[in-house]
């Protein structure tokens, strides 16, 4: 095992140290390389605000939706003075630098043991992190044929699951574009058994750490699940196409 520092900087507090473990892998199955990719809200925009006592926009993307894809619009929870929004954003982070959306790598996640340090990101990391509720996300694997083979992960309590972002606002182009990413972290050993990477999931008495109303000590946040907290099942290979819609999405495959 290494050991990563999140770096130092306002919100963050001192620098910290966590180890990153090792990962395995089940043993006919290879995950892809790109994780959370893809995810399912079926929480109503009212509902999402409540959860998190926030002040709902006007323009929330509708719902629900079985299949979001980077670069939809996302509902995601951001504090300040005035109190926490829920608002709308683009799912994929755009650098400053970046003269239109597609002037390089797509963003759609944040490596936490990389986030503090990466010109990308290290600002946003400081300044504007954010929450955002998804009912479940998608992983997927490959058997010993090459096939894509999906997987539908959930809480096993059933709640939401929250996950920490970061945003940045865009205003290079004509329409100014609000975007954001997924932190992720090294898996449990559990979810290793499907992807080596996963979500930053938040519990709610890290919202306010995460928000930056507590003061310092996010970066203390950046870790990986407990093993119990997930369960998974395999779904139709539909949700393969970033098209597919419909709750059939996320039921078991039998």
């Amino acid at each position: 095992m290494r050991p990563t520092s999140f770096g130092n900087g306002a919100g963050f507090g001192p620098p910290r140290f966590v180890w990153v473990a090792p990962f395995r892998l089940r043993r006919f199955w290879v995950s892809l390389a790109r994780m959370c990719g893809r995810f399912a809200i079926t929480l109503p925009s009212d509902a999402m605000a409540q959860l998190f006592a926030a002040q709902p926009a006007n323009d929330l993307p509708e719902g629900p939706n079985y299949n979001v894809c980077p670069t939809n619009q996302v509902a995601v929870v951001t504090g300040g003075e005035t109190g926490r929004r829920l608002q709308p954003m683009r799912w994929g982070f755009l650098p400053h630098w970046y003269k239109k959306p597609n002037d390089g790598p797509l963003l759609i996640n944040a490596r936490a043991e990389t986030v503090a340090e990466k010109p990308a990101f290290r600002a946003a990391c400081r300044e504007r992190r954010g929450l955002m509720a998804a009912t479940g996300f998608y992983e997927w694997t490959k058997d010993p044929d090459g096939n894509r083979l999906p997987w539908y992960i959930t809480r096993q309590d059933g709640a939401p699951i929250v996950f920490a972002m970061i945003w940045q606002d865009w205003t290079k182009g004509e329409n100014p574009l609000r975007t954001c990413a997924i932190v992720t972290t090294a898996a449990n050993n559990a979810m290793a058994q499907i992807h080596h990477r996963m979500p930053v999931i938040l519990e709610p008495d890290s919202w306010a750490k995460w928000l930056g109303e507590e003061g310092a000590g996010a970066a203390t946040l950046m870790r990986a699940a407990p093993q119990d907290t997930l369960v998974w099942h395999r779904v139709d290979t539909a949700v393969n196409s970033n098209r597919a819609q419909g709750a059939q999405l996320i039921e078991k495959r039998i």
